[in-house]
């Protein structure tokens, strides 16, 4: 298994497959900057599911077990399903999972379940209605999304709930989500505010600790710890109604136990999700390079990798970052 600077292994993926989007969430993809005439790709730009699952091939092969699909909204992609089917029998990934906004997951959920989709997570800032309509800046209803969320859980999927909660706008509703969570024996995330990219204004005094939502929670429903899980630390309700996970970038970095990397939708491989610029592998894919050469490109980027951003987020991290739609959160 190859390792980077900090001796941190290589053991996820998540794929991007297209940087369109039905949403328009202020802290991802705000309208005023991709509004009505925003130029999205071309079609031709993406990487076509051959090479994506070339790609993660390669990744499998130094490492990779996990992956993760991705977008913009990974639904809007033509055909997904017949790339779950694809990248699920690459030997060496024993799990796929998609993250979704939901709206488009009531008609997908059986099909990606043959497919072999392992997992779904949906985002989900607010159950309340005019929240939710703000929050998702879209005229798709809530309880669309919500619908969605029954038909995963219907067609055997299992179930992660994302909240990104912000002080002042979506708080007040953090547990309406977790009871609703508990109720459907889905797993709750709550995720601190991130200032990932640099168009969506991010403010530090919007983000809500996560060691201040888990005394909420806990004051409430009492909490156990159960220990870190890849970026999320996770805690158990101590009445065996399942658990709820803390994303906390911001207040309590993970940066030395993260093993993620994420490959854009026109190919590029970003080593943090704060990072200023990717390894621009589409290029080599299409100039014919051997799966050996891949390789070479991934690992040697890999052994050169020093991210860790949330730690040094205070010292002044970085200038200028890639935007999350543009590489899948």
């Amino acid at each position: 298994m190859v390792t980077d600077a900090h001796g941190r292994g290589l053991r996820d993926l998540r794929v991007s497959v297209t940087d369109r989007c039905n949403f328009r969430c202020p802290y991802c993809m705000p309208r005023e900057l991709f509004g009505s005439e925003h130029a999205f790709l071309p079609r031709a730009e993406l990487l076509t599911f051959e090479e994506i699952t070339r790609v993660v091939g390669v990744f499998a092969a130094l490492g990779v077990t996990k992956l993760r699909l991705t977008g913009g909204e990974p639904l809007l992609r033509r055909d997904l399903p017949d790339l779950v089917r694809r990248v699920a029998a690459v030997p060496g990934i024993a799990d796929v999972a998609m993250t979704t906004n939901g709206s488009l997951l009531a008609g997908a959920a059986a099909a990606l379940r043959t497919a072999g989709l392992s997992r779904v997570t949906v985002s989900l800032d607010s159950l309340e209605p005019e929240v939710f309509r703000r929050l998702a800046d879209s005229v798709v209803p809530v309880g669309q999304v919500l619908a969605g969320i029954e038909a995963a859980s219907a067609a055997g999927l299992p179930v992660k709930l994302n909240c990104v909660l912000r002080r002042g706008v979506n708080e007040d509703g953090l547990l309406d989500l977790v009871r609703f969570a508990r109720d459907a024996g889905h797993t709750l995330r709550v995720i601190e505010y991130m200032d990932v990219g640099t168009t969506n204004g991010w403010d530090r005094s919007e983000v809500v600790p996560s060691a201040e939502v888990r005394a909420r929670v806990h004051a409430v429903f009492a909490l156990e710890p159960l220990g870190q899980a890849g970026t999320a630390d996770r805690w158990r309700y101590a009445d065996g109604a399942g658990e709820i996970g803390f994303v906390s970038s911001v207040t309590e970095p993970f940066c030395g136990t993260c093993t993620r990397a994420r490959l854009t939708a026109v190919g590029e491989l970003f080593t943090c999700l704060f990072a200023t610029s990717g390894t621009d592998l589409r290029s080599a894919l299409r100039s014919g390079a051997s799966d050996e050469e891949l390789t070479r490109l991934v690992a040697g980027r890999w052994a050169t990798r020093d991210d860790r951003y949330s730690e040094v987020r205070g010292a002044g991290g970085t200038g200028e970052r890639a935007e999350m739609s543009y590489l899948g959160g």
